[in-house]
C-alpha cells in the first residue's frame, strides 16, 4: 500500500521554504513529514501530508512545480537495528532504496519511515511478505 508524496522544487533563497508553508498553513493542510535536499541553485521539498491530491492542486494553482511520487511508509519497532533488518532484507532480495526519511507521530515504541524505492511494487511485496507494517493514506491523520 502506497501513500502519495509530494515533492515541489523550490529556489534556493531565503523565504522560498517559508512561502510554501505559509501557503499550506493558509489552506490548512497539515504535513505529516517534510525532507528536504537542495544544490546551490534549487532544493526539492519532500512532503507527506493528509491529502496529497488537493495539496497538490493548490501548490500548482499557487505556481509551484510539483509532482506526485509514490512512496511507502513503514512503522518499525523504535529500537537499534531495527531498520539494519529491513534494508539488509530488501538489498538480498534486490530491492534498491533511492532515498529515505523519518515520519514523525508514530505509536509510542514504533517509529515511521518514508521509503523510495526503484521498484516500489517489489519492495511492497517484499516488506508485505516479511510482516513488515505499511502505513496507508487513511492512517496519516491517526498518527
Amino acid at each position: 500500500m502506497t501513500i502519495n508524496q509530494i515533492s515541489v522544487f523550490l529556489e534556493n533563497k531565503p523565504g522560498t521554504l517559508s512561502g510554501l508553508t505559509e501557503t499550506l498553513a493558509e489552506n490548512k493542510i497539515n504535513m505529516r513529514a517534510l525532507s528536504l535536499a537542495d544544490t546551490s541553485d534549487f532544493g526539492i521539498a519532500r512532503i507527506i501530508v493528509d491529502n496529497a491530491d488537493d495539496a497538490a492542486g493548490l501548490l500548482r494553482n499557487s505556481e509551484y512545480v510539483v509532482k506526485v511520487t509514490p512512496v511507502l511508509a513503514l512503522e518499525i519497532p523504535d529500537e537499534a537495528g531495527s531498520l539494519n533488518g529491513i534494508l539488509k532484507l530488501l538489498a538480498s532480495k534486490g530491492c534498491n532504496v533511492e532515498y529515505m526519511y523519518g515520519f514523525t507521530g508514530c505509536r509510542t515504541n514504533s517509529a515511521c519511515m518514508i521509503l523510495r524505492a526503484t521498484d516500489v511494487p517489489a519492495t511492497e511485496k517484499v516488506l508485505a511478505e516479511a510482516g513488515v507494517r505499511l502505513v496507508g493514506s487513511g492512517e496519516l491523520g491517526e498518527l
